[in-house]
């Protein structure tokens, strides 16, 4: 690792570092270890528990603290990115590559540039500051939240809450701004719940329709029933939750074959007026009104670990938002948008908000973000610290 990552421009040196690290979930390949190298010479103890679970790969996770007194200022995100996938890249997707003031590679937004940003002012805060600055900084990076996210936050958090470890606030930088930085900060997301609806008939001849009974009608019947009026109106914070179908299977190459059953899959999107319980509740009502006596169906319901959240604007999500205003003269929203994130997780252990890079390319080909952002972004936490530490 490069010694200078006090240099103005020790965001994108870090960016570039944990870039060329191709730590595509649920894989390191040295990705910890640039966060790691950087904070151990400022003073933070650093942890590296890996977890595992059986069916699923082992994944590290990175803990790192320094301080032991409150307040305490978590910094959390992950590591690991999704595959580069098909087409061609202008650049090396793991190069780190700069070209026309634009950082190129896979996690360059989401999100290893947002942990460079959370390094890189850790780093000048503590060097002005020194360590005795008033309380606690804490980094909750993960190995394992583009895939199962099995082994990472969940596990992660749980490890630090059993050996005693309490947080006060945490900032997520996730990227959550859809064209420019400073637009949005994310205080809550919508929760996440499928279903999987089987509906139930009799196998037949097309010419004996007497002798069958033909489960599409019912499942046509029951999928409108499901969409025909809104489930909410949204809420003070929310979006009106949806529900969206994603696919219909009957599996009939046949054409002269009436099926036996068809099937469907469903994901809801929901605010907090619910729970995975209470929405669960409502659709089954539904289904079971429109069937009545007619359709013969079955509905499973998949575990849902996405519950709505919401992190009330207070004096925290004020002074982040403060923060970001006075470094790029924008005031930003205060959204619920998007799907589901780690942050789901960690409003369990504090507050938390979301607050990262533009992530307008992200999981795409030629992911990548303004240099001049990383900077921006980097002034920005540490105008968070300052603020958060600011003392009596």
């Amino acid at each position: 690792m490069p010694a200078d990552h006090h240099a103005p421009d020790a965001a994108l040196r870090l960016a570039q570092a944990l870039i060329r690290c191709p730590s595509v979930t649920p894989e390191d390949r040295g990705a910890l270890d640039v966060v790691a190298d950087a904070l151990q010479p400022v003073g933070f103890a650093v942890e590296r528990p890996v977890f595992s679970e059986p069916g699923y790969p082992d994944t590290p996770n990175l803990y790192a603290r320094i301080g032991r007194d409150g307040p305490c200022l978590v910094f959390a995100g992950h590591t690991d990115v999704v595959p580069e996938g098909e087409g061609a890249w202008r650049h090396d997707p793991f190069s780190g590559a700069v070209a026309d003031g634009m950082l190129y590679g896979r996690g360059a937004a989401d999100m290893k540039g947002g942990i460079a940003c959370m390094l890189a002012a850790t780093l000048a805060f503590l060097e002005r500051r020194g360590a005795d600055f008033g309380g606690s900084i804490a980094f909750l990076i993960t190995g394992d939240e583009e895939g199962p996210a099995v082994n990472g936050t969940v596990k992660l958090l749980d490890w630090a809450r059993r050996r005693g470890e309490r947080f006060d606030h945490c900032v997520l930088g996730e990227p959550t701004n859809p064209g420019r930085l400073g637009e949005m900060i994310k205080i809550g997301r919508r929760g996440s719940l499928t279903g999987k609806l089987t509906v139930l008939g009799r196998q037949g001849h097309v010419a004996y329709p007497h002798k069958a009974e033909n489960p599409i009608p019912g499942l046509l019947r029951l999928a409108s029933a499901l969409v025909a009026e809104p489930l909410d109106r949204g809420t003070a914070h929310f979006d009106a939750s949806n529900l969206e179908f994603t696919t219909i299977d009957v599996g009939n190459p046949a054409t002269n074959v009436i099926p036996a059953t068809a099937r469907a899959t469903f994901n809801v999107r929901f605010n907090d007026d619910w729970t995975a319980e209470s929405l669960g509740a409502e659709i089954r009502r539904r289904l079971e009104q429109a069937a009545g006596n007619a359709v013969r169906f079955s509905l499973d319901l998949q575990p849902s670990n996405a519950p709505a959240f919401l992190t009330r604007p207070d004096a925290f999500v004020t002074l982040v938002a403060e923060a970001i205003r006075a470094e790029t003269g924008l005031t930003p929203t205060l959204s619920t948008t998007g799907g589901t994130s780690d942050a789901r997780f960690i409003k369990d252990a504090c507050p938390v908000i979301e607050f990262g890079l533009v992530g307008e390319t992200m999981h795409q080909v030629d992911e990548c973000v303004a240099v001049a952002d990383l900077e921006r972004l980097t002034a920005i936490y540490e105008r968070v610290l300052d603020a958060y530490f600011a003392g009596p």
